[in-house]
């Protein structure tokens, strides 16, 4: 999740408002991981992200792995898109 903000260039509190997740919970589900977190904070944060231009990659024996879909991000965080 760290990861894919960071492509973004995003910061806790910019996800916290893509997503409607309260910025403590987007706190604890990066230090803690997003296994004990409600599954609705998961998937909006998800949502949020991927609508945003973050694919996550699921595990393949290398482990998971996040990339953005063309195009980045510009200096206030909002994603410009790609070809």
């Amino acid at each position: 999740m760290k990861a894919a903000r960071a492509l973004l260039g995003w910061t806790q509190k910019d996800l916290s408002k893509a997503s409607s997740v309260s910025e403590p919970t987007i706190k604890l589900m990066e230090s803690r991981g997003t296994e004990r977190s409600a599954m609705s904070n998961v998937m909006a944060v998800k949502k949020a992200m991927e609508e945003a231009g973050v694919i996550f990659i699921d595990p393949n024996g290398n482990g998971a792995g996040v990339r953005l879909r063309g195009g980045g991000s510009n200096s206030d965080g909002s994603f410009l898109r790609g070809n």
